[in-house]
């Protein structure tokens, strides 16, 4: 189940705290349930996948050609369809649901989700520019970006050139964060740390990319108690 990934919720941050007395930041996420809408075979399109639904929505929402695309499936309607590529076709059947039970095995996720939208931004604050001197000749330009082409060759603005606009709302992917906790009966996952985006913020989550080898904060605790345990050898 490591191809497929789930849509949450950001609920807020909090804290989890350990018998050893440490503490850990954690992001909560409300895990929504997934549904297989439809099975894509290889024979069909070329290659395997399968699209899942996430969310409700109301019908009277739907284009006439959603509504019949929902009902020929026999499945209610769902907010947002999203195909996933995968390797084994075996373990989707359509209408199965999926919730955060698939990430039980799994230490590690990717959340991928929007910044926090700062609106219009100047070059200083968005991208950490140090700005002009505050003295010797500077006149009314201590925080512009300085010089922003060239005089006649080749006399234009480079594309691509910092400078002043809109700052966050855009995607970003966080990579390798450990899960600290998972409820099953609320659906809620917490995440070591902090993610991108505000509350109710869309995260979506899947198993992390990258072959992880480090330990968790519960594994680390575990070798740390083991090593108490071991008597120390005496010295010489």
């Amino acid at each position: 189940m490591r191809e497929i990934a789930l849509f949450g919720k950001k609920i807020g941050m909090t804290r989890e705290f350990y018998k050893t007395g440490q503490l850990v930041p954690v992001t909560v996420l409300k895990m929504e349930k997934a549904r297989v809408i439809n099975v894509i075979d290889l024979e069909k399109r070329g290659y395997k996948a399968v699209q899942l639904g996430f969310g409700k929505i109301k019908n009277s929402k739907l284009n006439k050609s959603m509504r019949g695309y929902f009902s020929k499936k026999n499945t209610e309607a769902k907010k947002r369809l999203k195909e996933f590529r995968v390797e084994n076709l075996e373990n989707f059947k359509e209408g199965n649901e999926f919730g955060i039970e698939i990430f039980k095995d799994i230490k590690f996720v990717d959340t991928k989700s929007k910044t926090i939208g700062k609106g219009f931004a100047g070059a200083m604050k968005r991208h950490n520019f140090g700005g002009l001197r505050a003295s010797h000749g500077v006149s009314i330009s201590h925080r512009s970006h300085g010089s922003t082409g060239q005089r006649q060759d080749p006399g234009k603005v480079f594309k691509g050139k910092k400078m002043a606009g809109h700052m966050g709302d855009k995607l970003r992917t966080m990579q390798n964060i450990e899960i600290i906790r998972t409820d099953l009966e609320n659906e809620l996952l917490y995440l070591k740390g902090s993610i991108p985006g505000s509350k109710n913020t869309e995260v979506l989550v899947k198993g992390s990319v990258k072959n992880i080898k480090k330990l968790t904060i519960l594994e680390k605790i575990k070798i740390a108690e083991e090593a108490k345990k071991t008597p120390d050898k005496k010295k010489k």
